[in-house]
């Protein structure tokens, strides 16, 4: 949760912007959580309800697809979900490697990820963004990445195609973006820029 109190943070001159993004390439690490059952629940608002650890028997327990058999290494461009990567590229115009940056700090190409806040799916959606996106099944993997990339296209639409400022606001949401006027001063927000770029950098690399 972002302190409203907090004096609020003033874009870098770009010389400063440069250098902070050569900064972000090198850091901390972002890991997701890989519950081996997740529950849901619609409430009397009509909002789902994801975790993988019921408080209540409200929950029932969600019908996933199996995990894939192969294991997706770092060092190579090839994943399970290479289609949908490349299908939503084509549709959103992003690159292809950068989703794949993006879904490997999410959820390391993990379709079950759930998040402590609730995210879900390979590019850890949050219940209210997977419905503005059209996503109706966060898990499947096809709509997840459609749905996160999209949601990515719509952020940097949003903020002028700067690629940090979408990636901040993919992290932390638009509104916190806008409020400080650039990159939030928020410790998780920073490190989630270090790994994404840290990982495109060494996917285009390849």
């Amino acid at each position: 949760m972002v302190d409203r109190s907090a004096a609020r943070f003033r874009p870098s001159p770009t010389i400063f912007a440069f250098l902070f993004a050569m900064a972000l390439l090198h850091g901390a690490t972002v890991s997701g959580a890989y519950p081996e059952a997740i529950y849901k629940y619609v409430d009397e608002k009509g909002v789902v309800h994801f975790t993988n650890v019921p408080s209540s028997r409200k929950f029932q327990k969600v019908s996933l697809p199996p995990l894939p058999k192969m294991a997706v290494p770092f060092r190579t461009m090839s994943t399970p979900y290479d289609v949908y990567i490349h299908k939503a590229s084509e549709i959103h115009g992003i690159d292809s490697r950068l989703i794949r940056a993006v879904i490997k700090a999410e959820s390391n190409f993990n379709p079950r990820a759930v998040s402590p806040k609730g995210a879900m799916g390979l590019m850890q959606l949050m219940p209210q963004t997977a419905k503005d996106m059209g996503v109706i099944d966060p898990f499947d993997p096809m709509e997840n990445i459609l749905g996160g990339t999209r949601y990515l296209k719509e952020m940097l639409r949003r903020f002028d195609n700067s690629l940090l400022l979408a990636l901040a606001a993919y992290n932390a949401g638009p509104q916190t973006v806008e409020f400080y006027g650039g990159i939030p001063p928020i410790p998780e927000t920073n490190a989630y820029l270090r790994t994404v770029l840290r990982h495109y950098k060494q996917y285009k690399r390849q």
